[in-house]
């Protein structure tokens, strides 16, 4: 055995709220079986997983995503059911949440901070008169 003990490592993981472990480990599945999804759906094709937060009972979860198709969030809850049988399959636990999605917010304000640097390193002949930055 290497220098760590089955029992060290038992304990590192369980440093991290449970709730923490569960949401990484559906975010992982839901994005993998969004890729095999892909090939049914386009409009899924360019999404992004960015997070998902479960209710601490399991009974719910809201999975965030980013996507560029203005389509994504119906075509997220037309594969609900499909979804929720891949984290069914993959995850042991008491019970499957029930999905709900969101664009995630962070994403656009991310995008807005950018627009706002972009407008400020821009040439200052090309912004109006009374305008500072």
């Amino acid at each position: 055995m290497s220098g760590r003990s089955r029992r060290g490592a038992a304990h590192t993981a369980r440093q991290y709220p449970r709730t923490a472990r569960v949401n990484e480990i559906l975010r992982e599945v839901l994005a993998d079986a969004l890729e095999r999804l892909e090939d049914l759906d386009e409009r899924l094709g360019i999404l992004t997983i960015t997070a998902v937060e479960c209710e601490p009972d399991l009974r719910h979860a809201i999975v965030f995503f980013s996507s560029l198709d203005e389509g994504a969030a119906t075509a997220l809850t037309e594969a609900r059911v499909r979804l929720q049988s891949a984290i069914s399959s993959q995850v042991r636990l008491k019970r499957t949440p029930q999905l709900r999605f969101t664009a995630d917010p962070a994403v656009e304000a991310g995008q807005r901070v950018e627009e706002i640097l972009r407008d400020i390193h821009s040439d200052p002949e090309d912004r109006s008169p009374g305008e500072r930055w």
